[in-house]
């Protein structure tokens, strides 16, 4: 299995041909990536991989929405693939850490088919997400530390 800085320049280089490609839409990332050469995404890669993320501030967390959560994302086997903690794994990423309101937005675009991924599968692991899981899923996912 690869390292952690491996999998994340991985997933970084991915990310990055995905807007390059217009496969993944982004008002920000879309032009910046489009002017990127192969060997520049894997630069950029190598780079962000190799920094330490912040910590994430201290957030507030209410035990019962946390629980239902919790719930919520074992009954759509979330840590399948994103590993028992949300550390991630292979090629899905490491959602522990991530802002409840991120979650939520990219939660939001693979379930309406608005955020590309690499193969598919998130796309189609969250089309089953009920609309009134997203918020407690991302209230508990956002919440680890």
């Amino acid at each position: 299995m690869p390292s952690l800085a491996g999998q994340v320049a991985t997933y970084i280089h991915w990310q990055l041909l995905l807007y390059r490609d217009k496969r993944r839409a982004d008002p920000q990332m879309g032009p910046i990536a489009a002017a990127l050469s192969d060997t520049d995404i894997a630069d950029l890669a190598a780079f962000f991989a190799a920094q330490r993320p912040a910590t994430p501030p201290d957030r507030a967390v209410d035990a019962t929405a946390s629980e239902a959560g919790r719930r919520v994302a074992e009954g759509y086997h979330c840590n399948d693939c994103h590993g028992r903690n949300f550390e991630g794994r292979d090629y899905a990423p490491r959602l522990r850490g991530l802002s409840r309101e991120y979650i939520v937005a990219q939660m939001r675009g693979f379930k309406a088919r608005t955020r590309g991924d690499l193969d598919g599968a998130m796309t189609q692991a969250a089309q089953p997400v009920a609309d009134a899981d997203i918020d407690p899923l991302a209230d508990y996912i956002g919440a680890l530390r």
